[in-house]
């Protein structure tokens, strides 16, 4: 599966895979594609650089990338207790009863929430860039559009490429103004933070938009037959985050949550804006149907949900309150049937892409090798 953008970054296969696992990330390296390690979780650039280093021993002296989550609009000045000071006692009250109401206990003395949106603030992000630059990283992505103008400058200035999330066309040739170097195409079917347009319609649309800017087909890919599809619609590979949950190398750290994904159908999900206060799709559970209801106090915007919810999101996590427990993911999850090896999802990607393009060739009348 090359194209003029995987041999551009020096990898077999144009398959980009997103996740928060360096396991995951570092497999898939090996396998032949670009692993991609979200950063958002890392609020200390220790852990980063801990994690960064790891990658390193793993992946071969082949190439991965790093993505980062820097908002569109800056906010100077103000620090994390100042954000968190804004957030209302009305839905602080409304967690404390949700969580009540499912009897989830409290975390253990001394220990602290393990997830925290703080990587959503910029002055995180770039914080994480202070030490992502200091390794062979082959490319930056952001899940929140166009970094900085002197962010991208920093990245090409360390010869790394650039690429941003886009949901529509517009938001593609925003991208291509801004200097980007490859635009991801994320369809409504997606995982996490995503639009309202589906994969079909928007990976040509923002082809015909940015020629001849690379593209990245995103949303509802789990297959080497929907992989083909993307490279038929214009796209130079596919970004692929939720079919690495249930991989074996993933660190859910929760047989529970992974027995729900393993479970769910493609009708499973909803796009909420429970976790972050942006929509992302989701398992669809109580703890979204509780911030869904109109009765209720509705989300805070990002980054107040994420702040909000942070404690409570650790708590359900750590005592698998199975009810409440859930991820982000797209509706590929119907898909997501067995624990697999990334290396076996390779294969699978890749066999299954060899028959679709082997079903066209006969369609075509050409000849099948």
């Amino acid at each position: 599966m090359e194209t003029e953008l995987s041999r551009t970054l020096g990898i077999e296969h144009a398959i980009f895979g997103f996740t928060p696992f360096p396991a995951v990330a570092a497999a898939l390296t090996r396998a032949g594609g670009l692993g991609v390690l979200g950063a958002v979780r890392y609020t200390a650039p220790d852990d980063l650089a801990r994690d960064l280093d790891w990658m390193q021993e793993h992946t071969d002296g082949l190439p991965y990338g790093l993505d980062v989550v820097m908002p569109a609009k800056k906010v100077e000045g103000v620090t994390e207790a100042e954000v968190e000071a804004m957030i209302p006692e009305e839905h602080r009250a409304f967690v404390r009863a949700t969580l009540a109401k499912h009897g989830v206990p409290g975390l253990p003395e001394g220990e602290a929430s393990g997830w925290r949106i703080t990587g959503w603030m910029e002055q995180v992000a770039r914080g994480q860039l202070d030490v992502a630059f200091d390794y062979p990283i082959k490319l930056l992505a952001n899940a929140l559009g166009s970094p900085p103008p002197d962010v991208v400058a920093r990245a090409h200035d360390h010869g790394v490429l650039v690429a941003a999330l886009a949901g529509s066309a517009r938001h593609a040739r925003r991208h291509a103004e801004a200097g980007i170097d490859i635009v991801v195409a994320q369809g409504y079917e997606a995982g996490g933070h995503t639009g309202e347009i589906a994969s079909m319609v928007l990976t040509p649309e923002v082809v015909d938009a940015v020629s001849p800017l690379p593209v990245l087909a995103a949303g509802g890919i789990g297959s080497g037959e929907q992989i083909a599809a993307g490279l038929a619609l214009g796209a130079q590979g596919v970004w692929l985050g939720s079919v690495w949950l249930t991989t074996t190398e993933a660190e859910l750290h929760s047989r529970a949550l992974t027995a729900k994904l393993l479970a769910a159908g493609s009708g499973d999900t909803v796009r909420s804006r429970a976790l972050t206060g942006k929509p992302a799709r989701q398992l669809r559970t109580e703890w979204t149907d509780a911030w869904d209801d109109p009765a209720g106090p509705g989300p805070l915007p990002m980054p107040l949900q994420g702040l909000l919810v942070a404690e409570a999101v650790s708590r359900i996590q750590r005592h698998e309150v199975e009810p409440l427990l859930g991820t982000p993911v797209g509706q590929i999850v119907g898909r997501m049937n067995s624990e697999r090896s990334v290396q076996q999802v390779v294969d699978d990607l890749t066999r299954g892409f060899e028959k679709a393009v082997d079903r066209i060739n006969r369609i075509a009348g050409r000849s099948v090798s």
